[in-house]
């Protein structure tokens, strides 16, 4: 009976904790509709979560890129010079391309979401904007939800473009391709729909981002303490929720 207990306390706290995830979502995603709206906040969020991001998530993926052609070209049987771009490229832009753009932004982003949120909440910085009028969702949380939504599309499409050019380096300098074949049968495989279907995760995932960072930060409490626990808590969130969502949309994306 303990166990039984046990197991269901955690679920309904389990339950308690994405329904008041979803509220915080809801709240934060619907304040700059009703005004004002402090475009300063936005351009500074959009400046430290996009541009800021570009040497990691750019990394990530020309790196990424030429391991995959590696690893394609080793598994290939035959004719490796038309599969290998079109698998690469597919690869790239459906999957690896947001999720592992998602999971670096998650990991930079996130956690200085929740760091900066929480050591609000602990000084009571927070409490003097209310008691100043000033609706926090508005000023805190809505720009950093609507920057990042905004640009992770824009990082996975540069994070794709690089990637793809990772996997070229290494198939024409290292494997021996010809590069008019690899454009050309990169460029005939891959449709628009590939693209548009990462930038969509892309978008869904720089919410998520958004919502975990600012609500562990918004929620922290106990000082130093809290503001770390929160800053931990918020990057695993961020993680765990990319790759769930990633799978429920692949799965309503791809037809089986």
């Amino acid at each position: 009976m303990n166990v039984a207990a046990a197991t269901g306390r955690l679920t309904l706290d389990a339950i308690g904790e994405i329904g008041r995830i979803a509220n915080f979502a809801a709240r934060g995603g619907t304040a700059w509709f009703l005004g004002p709206f402090y475009w300063r906040a936005f351009g500074g969020a959009l400046a430290r979560i996009g541009y800021a991001s570009l040497p990691v998530v750019g990394l990530t993926a020309i790196f990424t890129g030429a391991a995959l052609a590696l690893n394609i070209y080793e598994g290939a049987l035959f004719n490796v010079e038309a599969f290998l771009p079109q698998i690469l490229g597919v690869s790239i832009v459906r999957e690896l391309g947001p999720v592992l753009a998602a999971l670096m932004v998650a990991g930079r982003c996130s956690s200085a979401m929740a760091a900066e949120i929480g050591t609000m909440r602990v000084t009571e910085q927070i409490d003097a904007l209310s008691t100043l009028s000033v609706d926090p969702f508005k000023y805190l949380i809505a720009p950093r939800i609507l920057a990042t939504t905004l640009a992770l599309p824009l990082l996975v499409l540069i994070a794709d473009i690089i990637g793809v050019y990772g996997g070229y380096l290494v198939s024409v300098y290292a494997l021996g391709f010809e590069p008019t074949h690899y454009v050309t049968n990169l460029v005939d495989f891959l449709s628009v729909d590939d693209v548009t279907s990462g930038l969509l995760k892309a978008a869904v995932f720089g919410f998520l981002i958004s919502v975990m960072g600012c609500y562990y930060g918004y929620k922290s409490r106990g000082g130093a303490g809290g503001v770390g626990s929160a800053t931990r808590t918020a990057v695993v969130a961020a993680a765990v929720s990319v790759l769930a969502s990633n799978y429920l949309m692949t799965s309503l994306l791809v037809e089986v």
